[in-house]
């Protein structure tokens, strides 16, 4: 695992609280916050990035809450680190590599992108809002670099 520079993870912590509206309701909820660094977070990060339908209901999460089994069979080795991700509200996690900030943005915005593409929702972004703001930008702005 390859160490974040200080620059990525302020990045990174600039999405805390962020809330991301899509069209037909969807939204991406982002909460990320310092940690001391331990084996089961040695980023020092605690993060939940979330996709919901417009019922609220969770599609997609990668977070770091708690630990996974080993993806491929019972006889793997349980991860130390407690990064994972959600494919499906009923999935129990899969092991997710945190290589950097950046990376994980990215790896999310990807599924983002499937999820939303495999519902016929595009993936443009038509307001945001943050725990500072109570109102939604423009429409039409992107998600980084989610597109249709």
């Amino acid at each position: 695992m390859e160490t974040s520079s200080e620059h990525e993870l302020a990045y990174l912590l600039d999405f805390d609280g962020a809330r991301f509206l899509f069209e037909e309701g969807y939204w991406v909820k982002i909460e990320v916050s310092r940690t001391e660094a331990t084996p089961q977070r040695p980023h020092g990060l605690s993060y939940s990035f979330s996709l919901h339908d417009p019922e609220g209901r969770r599609l997609l999460g990668f977070d770091n809450a708690h630990g996974v089994p080993p993806h491929g069979g019972r006889y793997k080795t349980r991860p130390v680190a407690h990064d994972h991700w959600h494919r499906t509200d009923r999935d129990r996690g899969r092991p997710y590599e945190f290589r950097s900030a950046l990376d994980l943005v990215q790896d999310f915005l990807n599924e983002v992108e499937k999820v939303l593409k495999e519902r016929g929702v595009s993936a443009v972004m038509i307001g945001k809002k943050d725990q500072t703001d109570a109102g939604t930008e423009a429409e039409g702005s992107e998600l980084d670099s989610v597109q249709e």
